[in-house]
């Protein structure tokens, strides 16, 4: 397949992808899909599997079950609503796909992960805090200041990238490398990471991440960037400095603590991350990133 041909196929199927995680809670036909697309709905499932390396009904199914796990480790919705969610007709058949997802039935799922996160509530830290006191000092005392704020809508050019967080260096250099992108760059313009996956749910080869710079409304997408907008509204919002291979604990600390302390429940729709400053430049423990979470 010629690159050019491939990039726009890429493209396609991104676009897909994107309307699915948007409509989860939808039937949804291979013609709709096929259609989104923009190609043959006698190609489409072949053309989807190519470009991913996954039947669309396994991503389908992947991506309700994925929801569905982190649901039973944040929330306490039991395993038959969680089941019908996930669009299957009793808990028996969905037990048994999310068995075959992660080795383990729902209910055992559930209460291993929430004992880890205990362990780690319990033990305590370097500083000598436990890890619930680490929502007040974080970082060697820097509080980390969590508030409720609203936002207004950001328009951003953006790739996707799969796999693992921390390898996204490669899609953030194709971005900001873009010369139509690079025209664009001002000491204004943000640093977004679109983070769809929970890495405790989802394998780190299959986690989503759009890697954005805001733009303006005058920006023409060309050579595979695409442009989307992320809502505005109420987030909780709080700033971790630190390398970031403290987010991950920082998420867990806000889903798990603190939002549903404040009374308020995160919305279904991916969380943020704005970096504040330049990671090639300044020394892991000066970095700053700012965690924004979408609430209801």
């Amino acid at each position: 397949m010629r690159t050019e041909t491939r990039t726009i196929w890429e493209e396609r199927v991104l676009r897909v992808q994107r309307y699915i995680q948007d409509h989860l809670d939808e039937p949804l036909s291979l013609d709709t899909l096929a259609e989104t697309a923009g190609f043959s709905r006698f190609h489409f499932s072949r053309i989807f599997s190519g470009i991913t390396g996954e039947s669309l009904t396994d991503y389908m199914r992947r991506l309700r079950l994925e929801r569905a796990a982190f649901r039973l480790l944040y929330t306490e919705q039991s395993v038959t609503n969680l089941a019908f969610d996930a669009g299957y007709e009793n808990a028996e058949s969905f037990t048994r796909a999310f068995a075959q997802l992660y080795g383990v039935p729902p209910g055992r799922f559930r209460r291993r992960l929430r004992e880890a996160l205990d362990h780690r509530r319990t033990v305590l830290e370097p500083h000598g805090r436990t890890y619930s006191a680490m929502l007040a000092h974080h970082e060697g005392g820097i509080s980390m200041n969590m508030t409720i704020e609203r936002f207004d809508p950001i328009r951003v050019a953006f790739l996707r990238h799969v796999g693992p967080y921390a390898a996204s260096g490669a899609a953030w250099g194709r971005l900001c490398g873009n010369p139509a992108v690079q025209s664009r760059l001002t000491p204004e313009s943000l640093f977004i990471g679109i983070c769809y996956d929970d890495p405790d749910v989802t394998e780190a080869d299959k986690i989503r991440m759009d890697v954005c710079v805001s733009v303006d409304a005058s920006f023409v997408p060309e050579d595979g960037i695409e442009v989307q907008t992320i809502e505005g509204g109420e987030y909780a919002r709080v700033i971790h400095k630190g390398s970031y291979d403290g987010l991950h604990g920082v998420y867990r600390a806000l889903y798990g603590e603190w939002i549903p302390a404040s009374g308020r429940e995160p919305k279904e729709t991916p969380s943020l991350e704005i970096y504040l400053n330049d990671c090639t430049t300044t020394p892991p423990e000066e970095l700053l990133t700012e965690i924004r979470v979408p609430l209801r």
